[in-house]
């Protein structure tokens, strides 16, 4: 369930390329949580003569990060080997998807030889999203509770499934294997259904790797590629989706696209407009652009520096307002502002996405502020 700092860490881990067609950037913050355990992958032209194919990957480890730092160095690699249907050339479909599901099978044995999970040193798992791109196809992979999304011409065209032990299928299996679910938990304990590592519920006798309490099992889905639509993939942590929603960060991250053109920033904003919405984990997310993706736009760019001046000019009407009452906190601004009606905030983002604005012209017009101002509490992000 984790702990909470009495602060929360904003310093961020950023990265960003680009090839076969398409840019990518990343983003990830360790945010309230005690440790970060967060991993991710972003490799453009694969091994084994799979120049035109891509790889990205989010992974949220769960006590502790060993398997889910060990994952974004080799799960890749597990998956390739397990098929011979990657390879120069055409590939099978079906022989793709089976080679993904017999890869992270072959992973999640292999770790569990290492000695420190076998004995129980070290108890951890980690959820593992990814997309993997060749020239004809998206092919979404999910084991776990991190999410991939898909916006093709504006809209949200294809999402993972979170795999929670709630799910009846995911019940069924869990009870089947003698384990119970309880305040949606496993045995009341662990929040996903599907992981990797957590091998603490997967020693059930007489039950294989996907009939245990956790299955390691991904499920995977194939899109074709539509070239005049498609416009990004978005892979993220539940960090993130615990506080957006599919149709929310699909329109959100348009609508950055549409007065940014690096991507690292747009995914800076992503994360730091989630911290600001209230969420307390780990955030990690990955937005990988497609060539019709969103432009800069400079009827977009115009608007956001009316709503920035705007957001500025009530943050000093609000100083200059305040009189006997005492100079208000950064938090009792954001409060006022939240029950006005303002034009053109950012779609899916809204007030929490111009918190940066917003604070920059407060530090700007109150120099004197307390340093107590910075909102430092989980149960209000304000």
């Amino acid at each position: 369930m984790g702990a909470f700092l009495d602060k929360p860490k904003t310093e961020k881990h950023n990265a960003h390329g680009g090839g076969n067609g398409l840019r990518y950037g990343l983003s990830s913050m360790q945010g309230w949580r005690v440790e970060m355990e967060d991993a991710h992958t972003s490799l453009v032209g694969l091994p084994h003569g799979l120049d035109d194919w891509s790889f990205f990957g989010v992974y949220d480890g769960h006590a502790g990060s060993r398997v889910a730092n060990y994952c974004s160095k080799h799960l890749l690699e597990h998956i390739i080997s397990s098929s011979e249907d990657f390879g120069p050339g055409p590939a099978d479909v079906e022989g793709v998807k089976v080679g993904i599901r017999s890869g992270f099978l072959k992973i999640d044995e292999y770790m569990r030889n290492f000695t420190d999970l076998r004995n129980g040193m070290d108890r951890s798992g980690s959820t593992a999203v990814a997309v993997l791109l060749s020239p004809d196809h998206l092919y979404f992979i999910n084991c776990g509770d991190s999410r991939a999304m898909l916006c093709r011409a504006g809209q949200v065209r294809f999402s993972t499934q979170d795999h929670k032990p709630c799910n009846p299928l995911e019940r069924e299996r869990i009870q089947n294997a003698g384990g119970s679910v309880m305040i949606q938990r496993v045995n009341g304990s662990l929040a996903v259904s599907r992981a990797l590592g957590d091998y603490d519920y997967k020693c059930v006798d007489g039950k294989g790797p996907t009939e245990q309490l956790v299955s390691p099992e991904p499920e995977v889905f194939e899109i074709a590629r539509a070239t005049d639509e498609d416009e990004f993939v978005v892979l993220a942590c539940d960090g993130i989706w615990d506080v957006m929603s599919n149709e929310e960060l699909c329109e959100f991250v348009r609508s950055r696209l549409e007065v940014c053109d690096d991507l690292e920033k747009v995914c800076n904003t992503v994360v730091d407009t989630c911290l600001h919405k209230g969420s307390r984990d780990n955030m990690s997310v990955v937005l990988v652009c497609l060539p019709n993706a969103p432009k800069v736009s400079e009827e977009a760019l115009k608007r956001e520096a009316e709503l920035d001046k705007f957001l500025e000019s009530r943050v000093e009407d609000l100083l200059e307002k305040s009189g006997d009452e005492g100079i208000p906190t950064m938090a009792h601004i954001m409060h006022h502002l939240a029950k006005e009606s303002l034009p053109n905030l950012p779609a899916g983002g809204g007030l929490a996405s111009k918190r940066t604005v917003i604070e920059a012209a407060y530090n700007r017009l109150n120099p004197q502020r307390e340093e107590d101002e910075s909102g430092a509490d989980p149960d209000d992000p304000w």
